[in-house]
């Protein structure tokens, strides 16, 4: 009898004994696509382009881009040239390399560089033109108009990114948008 009284007296003190859950294991992390650029051809915006990089690195996180070092593959290479803006539709990948041509014609009209590096990099990382459109929408391009100096994306177009680099999407298609102004 005793010891199926202190039997019962250790169960229910057992049960008294708050229990607490293992701690859940961390989710593993899910790296980010890391890209790579050069401006090498390009110099003379390397300020802007850097800060272009910049907008899109702090507005994403599927996807991150940094300057190449010597001998490392270029995802995204800047062209300065006398034409339009313009550049290779993405979105790019790792094993990729697009071009962004960093076009003088629309940067003698006054254009804002940083938006147009921006803008262009939207391309190479998969957004289409959204024309007409306002300033507050990177992608509208020139249809902000030569005083608007946006070079950030928008909600809609971070999520688009977002999405192009969720591990979904197929490689881009390498076609060349021309921006007609920009």
């Amino acid at each position: 009898m005793l010891r199926r009284t202190l039997t019962g007296v250790m169960a229910a003190a057992a049960l008294a004994v708050p229990l607490t859950a293992a701690p859940a294991a961390a989710a593993p992390a899910i790296l980010a696509t890391q890209l790579t650029y050069s401006d090498s051809q390009a110099t003379q915006y390397s300020s802007q382009i850097a800060a272009a990089v910049q907008v899109w690195n702090s507005s994403v996180t599927n996807v991150q881009i940094r300057k190449a070092t010597a001998g490392q593959r270029v995802n995204i290479r800047f062209v300065a040239d006398p034409g339009w803006p313009r550049a290779q539709l993405g979105p790019v990948r790792t094993n990729q390399t697009l071009t962004i041509w960093m076009g003088r014609q629309a940067i003698d009209e006054g254009y804002n560089i940083t938006r147009i590096a921006s803008h262009e990099m939207g391309h190479s990382l998969g957004l289409p033109d959204i024309k007409p459109g306002p300033c507050s929408s990177l992608m509208s391009g020139s249809t902000g108009g030569v005083s608007c100096t946006n070079p950030n994306p928008n909600a809609s177009e971070k999520a688009s990114v977002q999405r192009n680099y969720a591990g979904t999407q197929v490689a881009g298609t390498g076609v060349v948008l021309q921006d007609a102004a920009y």
